[in-house]
C-alpha cells in the first residue's frame, strides 16, 4: 500500500488497476478537518460570526480569549503540501474576510489566520504540479463577512490558477478518467449563486459531524447515519471531536490536540473497520484533527485494500451529462 520510499504522496497513482475506473465518491479517500487551522493569528480578533457574547469577551479581555480560542480551534498542525504528502486528498477550507481587509481574504476557525487564501492555493496548486496522478477535493465553506464582489473575486482566483486542472461537476469522476484530461482538482464550492454561474464548481459536500467531545458519541452518530444510507455522490464522515462552552470551562488546562489524542484509537479502531464501496454503509471521505499525528491516512487508504464482491466495484458510466453513475 503506498510508496514504499515517499509514503502516501502519490497513493492514487499506485492503487490497483480495477480501482482506476470506480467512481471517486466510491474510493476512501483521508481528509483534513478545518485544514488551515495550523496558521490561526493570536493578533486578530474573534471571528465576526461568532457569538455576541464571544465577540463582546474579546473586546474586553483579548489577551484571554484569544488564547483559549486558539487552543481550541487548532485542529491540525501540518502545512497543506505536507497535509497532501501524507495522503490527505480532502481540504475543508473555511473562508472569511478580515475586519479592515479590503483585498485580501483569509481562513478561519474562531480567529483569523495569518496565510492568505491566495497564499494557500498557489501552494497546492505547486504541490499538484508534482504530482500529476493525485485528486485532491476541496471544500470552500463558511464565507465569514464575504461579499459578493469577494466571491466574484476567490471564483476568479480559483478558475485561472487551477484552470484545465479542474473537473466540471457535470462529470462523473474516476482516477482513469481524470489522467486522461489532466484534471486534479474537484472543488466543492457553498454557494448557490456562484454554482450556477460556474459549471466547474461542484455543489457542497455533505459533512456528517456528531458535534461531540466523545469519542464514543461521534461513532454512534457516524452509524446512525450509516443506517439511513448514504448520501450520493461525495460525502464526508466526520471523525472530528467538537467542544462548547462547558466542556471548555470544565477542561481548563486541556486543548483540541489532548482530547483528540485520547480518542484517536477509538476514533481510528472504527475507521479500520470500513469498507468502501457504493453500498450504504461504505465511506467516502474520513476527515480527521492532528492527520500527522498518527496512523490516520495509512487506515483510511487501507480501506481501499480491503476484498471487495466484484458487486462493489461499480464503475463509471462515461455519458458526459450523467451524474448519477452507480
Amino acid at each position: 500500500m503506498g510508496d514504499k520510499v515517499h509514503g502516501n504522496r502519490d497513493w492514487m497513482s499506485h492503487l490497483p488497476d480495477e480501482l482506476l475506473d470506480v467512481n471517486l465518491w466510491n474510493l476512501a479517500i483521508p481528509g483534513s478537518h478545518d485544514s488551515m487551522s495550523f496558521c490561526l493569528d493570536l493578533s486578530s480578533p474573534v471571528v465576526e460570526s461568532e457569538s455576541w457574547l464571544l465577540k463582546a469577551m474579546d473586546r474586553l479581555a483579548p489577551s484571554l480569549i484569544r488564547p483559549c480560542v486558539f487552543r481550541w480551534a487548532t485542529t491540525q498542525q501540518a502545512v497543506l503540501s505536507h497535509q497532501c504528502d501524507l495522503g490527505i486528498r480532502f481540504l475543508d477550507l473555511r473562508i472569511a474576510r478580515k475586519p479592515k481587509e479590503e483585498s485580501k481574504l483569509f481562513f478561519a476557525h474562531g480567529i483569523y489566520t495569518w496565510i492568505t487564501v491566495k497564499e494557500a492555493l498557489d501552494e497546492l496548486s505547486a504541490w499538484l504540479d508534482a504530482h500529476p496522478k493525485e485528486v485532491v477535493i476541496v471544500c470552500c465553506s463558511h464565507f465569514a463577512c464575504l461579499t459578493p464582489s469577494d466571491h466574484m473575486r476567490l471564483v476568479d482566483d480559483i478558475l485561472s490558477l487551477f484552470g484545465t486542472k479542474l473537473c466540471p461537476a457535470q462529470d462523473c469522476p474516476t482516477l482513469r478518467s481524470c489522467w486522461s484530461k489532466r484534471q486534479q482538482v474537484i472543488v466543492s464550492y457553498d454557494d448557490q449563486e456562484m454554482i450556477q454561474r460556474h459549471p466547474q464548481l461542484w455543489t457542497e459536500i455533505p459533512y456528517w459531524y456528531a458535534d461531540s467531545p466523545d469519542p464514543k458519541k461521534v461513532i454512534s452518530y457516524l452509524e446512525a447515519q450509516k443506517q439511513k444510507g448514504r448520501p450520493t455522490g461525495f460525502y464526508v464522515s466526520g471523525l472530528n471531536l467538537t467542544e462548547n462552552v462547558s466542556f471548555v470551562l470544565l477542561h481548563p488546562f486541556q486543548n483540541m490536540k489532548s482530547i483528540t489524542s485520547k480518542a484517536l484509537a477509538v476514533l481510528l479502531g472504527w475507521a479500520g473497520e470500513q469498507r468502501a464501496g457504493p453500498q450504504p454503509g461504505c465511506v467516502n471521505i474520513v476527515c480527521c484533527d492532528f492527520v500527522d499525528a498518527a496512523h490516520f491516512c495509512d487506515c483510511v487508504i487501507g480501506l481501499n485494500y480491503k476484498k471487495k464482491k466484484k458487486s462493489a466495484l461499480v464503475k463509471c458510466d462515461q455519458h458526459p451529462l450523467k451524474f448519477e453513475c452507480d
